[in-house]
């Protein structure tokens, strides 16, 4: 709605200074417009037509201090934001439940850009959340205002850390543990196990055909599960499994922070007097492939790196029971895909379930899809609205502990 007044040039002087004397954080809202912007949303309120300039105006309509305060506050926007940047478009509720999260706080900038645009971009930003980007060396090296790079989430396998380390900017993941992310990976995981078990591909057909009583599946009730990696997301399955009535056996780097009545997960401390019924047999890497050849069903949690890339492999799973299944709710470079392929259509491999693929998006045309025994879901285990809002909470309250300088919190600085 336009405003009639009968000096507008004068008014514009008025609604300048109140611009200029409003709240906080209305100011910091309009530090998020360019000047031009600016100047010309006020000329338009007050009648004005924006062909007339500040330097125009300013001797005859308002004071110098005036004109210098606007110049200052627009001019110097770049001092008072904190940008984010979310890389590229997948997982999308990352980063609107993070805009949504600090929707009050206008001084926080929250950005979601292409992959490709990414290291045109970066230069621009304070943190980065970088989803499943991989961030080069050269990459890194053009994030000149760059203070944090962090995971939603755990894996950082895709960031060169030596890289971020060299040009000082701290690189973090979100505990799992405190977030809900691990317990919701390992309530995915039953899913996985319980629709491998009774053949939920083959159910589909049963349905189609309309045929009743078929297939037969099998129950958890007394099967043997091998927990490979058992970190976060390996405790929060083994406390789900045992309702079940299963042996879990479990192999980890190092079991020696093992006390009375805690356990320690990949760096945290569990504090639960049950935490030591969890496991009935523990192991060390080197028993992977012994608990392989004793379980009904492998579940992969492990962390990648340069020791767990490809590590299921063709000898592992020859190692394996003959009908086993695998789970893997970790990431897909843990698992070597001609080696799966092969003992699918051998049937040596009786299932195959996983949230997470060797590329990503997972092409729906992958021939592995061809088998009735295999179970894909587009890497949404973690994506649950619990676990998701508490992740988005600690973005956001990172962002705002790095714009008002206070220690980082709530985050697992890796270096």
């Amino acid at each position: 709605m336009s405003m009639c007044l009968c000096h507008p040039a004068k008014e514009f002087s008025v609604v300048l200074d109140v611009i200029i004397t409003i709240n906080q954080s209305v100011m910091m809202f309009c530090n998020r417009l360019n000047k031009t912007t600016l100047i010309n949303a006020v000329k338009r309120t007050c009648g004005l037509p924006c062909a007339l300039t500040l330097s125009n105006l300013s001797p005859l309509h308002f004071s110098t201090d005036t004109l210098s305060k606007v110049e200052q506050m627009v001019g110097n926007s770049d001092m008072h934001i904190t940008r984010v940047l979310f890389c590229g478009p997948y997982f999308p509720a990352s980063h609107q439940y993070t805009k949504e999260y600090l929707q009050k706080y206008p001084f926080i900038q929250v950005d979601d850009v292409p992959l490709a645009v990414v290291p045109d971009v970066i230069s621009n930003y304070n943190i980065c959340i970088v989803k499943n980007m991989r961030l080069t060396s050269n990459i890194i090296s053009r994030a000149t205002q760059m203070k944090l790079i962090m995971q939603f989430g755990v894996g950082l396998e895709g960031v060169d850390i030596d890289a971020a380390t060299k040009y000082g900017i701290k690189v973090a993941r979100i505990p799992g543990d405190v977030t809900g992310n691990a317990a919701s990976c390992a309530e995915m995981t039953i899913y996985l196990m319980l629709g491998l078990l009774r053949k939920q591909n083959e159910m589909q057909i049963s349905i189609k055909q309309k045929r009743l009583g078929v297939p037969v599946g099998e129950t958890l009730l007394g099967k043997t599960v091998f927990i490979m990696g058992f970190g976060n997301i390996g405790i929060d399955l083994a406390k789900r499994l045992r309702p079940f009535g299963v042996k879990i056996i479990a192999t980890k780097r190092s079991w020696a922070l093992h006390s009375e009545g805690s356990l320690q997960s990949d760096g945290f401390l569990i504090e639960n007097g049950t935490n030591d019924n969890l496991v009935d047999e523990k192991g060390s890497h080197e028993d992977i492939y012994k608990f392989a050849g004793e379980s009904d069903i492998v579940v992969c949690c492990l962390s990648m790196n340069k020791e767990t890339a490809g590590i299921v492999n063709k000898s592992f799973i020859s190692s394996m029971k003959k009908g086993a299944l695998l789970v893997n709710i970790a990431r897909g470079g843990l698992l070597d895909y001609d080696a799966v392929v092969h003992h699918l259509e051998s049937g040596h491999l009786g299932g195959l379930g996983i949230d997470v693929a060797w590329t990503e998006p997972f092409d729906p045309d992958d021939p592995i899809l061809k088998f009735n025994n295999v179970i894909i879901s587009p890497h949404v285990a973690g994506v649950t609205e619990h676990s998701y809002r508490s992740m988005a909470k600690v973005v956001g309250d990172v962002a705002l502990q790095l714009h008002s300088g206070t220690p980082l919190a709530g985050i697992e600085i890796v270096n």
